[in-house]
């Protein structure tokens, strides 16, 4: 069973298609969030993302903490974060 506590589990979505592109997000989290060549909005990095899927991460690593702010500042608020 796994322990869902706060900072022990943690899944971030992005609602690509609502992204202004703003950047707060890949500035506040880099190693979490990129700015995508094709279409300039937000996506997971490649290394966190769930089976290819732009928009959603695997289970992220403890220390992710950065995932929160950058949900925090994201003026169009698409980030959402599953604890």
């Amino acid at each position: 069973m796994q322990d869902i506590q706060r900072g022990m589990y943690m899944k971030v979505t992005i609602d690509r298609m609502q992204c202004v592109s703003c950047g707060s997000c890949w500035d506040s989290c880099p190693a979490l969030f990129v700015q995508n060549a094709d279409d300039s909005f937000s996506q997971i990095v490649s290394e966190y993302q769930e089976k290819g899927d732009l928009a959603s991460s695997v289970e992220l690593p403890e220390g992710m903490d950065c995932a929160r702010d950058a949900a925090d500042l994201c003026p169009a608020t698409i980030i959402t974060i599953v604890e």
